[in-house]
């Protein structure tokens, strides 16, 4: 399951996607998020999983890899499917017994909002497959400098996102390691029910707690020996510039928003 995580990772490959300027990329995306709130039809979320698959070929990023990292999320998925299909009221009545009843509005409600957190992990992950750390933790603080007018520590927040991206990583890699230990020793991490797999799962987390500490601390003392001081009279080793292309994929991802916005009025199913 802990290779099934692909938000914080970074698939590194040259595609038009990995070339654009992370601010355009972080504004598309949240415009894609909007895009998924304003879909309320089905032909506005075959429209976002059509987007998904473009960008996904686009930037050579396999799909697959968008498929794995919604495993995690399978349970979360699940349950939000069937405590909306079963607790949200509605006349178009199709199954009615004892105390289940389900209605059309429940079942289309279950499976938008199913379908919202699919497509919220997979334009999330695309993010972070096309994006360095580096260049995100950039793109995130040049867009909040205005708030530095206010005081708003912005290169201090830009940071530590940055930072929590690139640990996840490698605190998977560390918990696999040692699971892989304990297993060794005869731990047992997948028979039984869900209790005895929660409380196997506390010897794994105390070193892992441990291990993230001790890499923090390590991390905080590796900054201070380098004088690091936050964003003041700080330079960047490559300026962020805007090309056409980034204009370009503004303007598609705003027609894309219009017509996934538009769906509903002109395609009602």
């Amino acid at each position: 399951m802990l290779n099934n995580i692909t938000i914080g990772q970074y698939y590194p490959v040259d595609s038009p996607v990995h070339r654009l300027d992370p601010r355009i990329k972080l504004i598309l995306t949240i415009g894609f998020i909007v895009s998924v709130f304003l879909a309320q039809s089905f032909s506005g979320y075959v429209l976002l999983f059509a987007f998904i698959f473009f960008v996904s070929r686009l930037s050579r990023v396999p799909f697959r890899m968008l498929l794995k990292g919604l495993k995690p999320l399978r349970i979360i998925i699940i349950l939000t499917f069937f405590l909306n299909l079963f607790f949200t009221q509605g006349e178009n009545v199709w199954v009615e017994f004892w105390i289940i009843r389900i209605t059309r509005e429940a079942f289309l409600q279950a499976l938008f909002y199913s379908l919202r957190l699919i497509f919220l992990v997979a334009g999330t992950s695309l993010l972070t497959l096309t994006t360095s750390p580096v260049a995100l933790a950039d793109g995130l603080e040049i867009l909040l400098s205005p708030l530095k007018k206010i005081h708003f520590p912005a290169h201090e927040l830009a940071m530590m996102m940055t930072i929590a991206l690139r640990f996840i990583p490698t605190l998977l890699e560390e918990t696999d390691k040692i699971m892989k230990a304990q297993m060794a020793r005869g731990a047992d991490f997948e028979s039984g029910n869900l209790i005895s797999r929660a409380r196997a799962m506390v010897p794994l987390l105390v070193p892992l707690f441990v291990s993230a500490f001790r890499r923090a601390g390590d991390l905080a003392m590796a900054m201070e020996s380098r004088c690091y001081h936050g964003g003041e009279g700080r330079t960047r080793l490559r300026s962020l510039k805007l090309t056409r292309a980034d204009l370009i994929a503004c303007l598609v991802v705003a027609g894309f928003i219009a017509l996934v916005v538009c769906s509903g009025l002109f395609l009602p199913f």
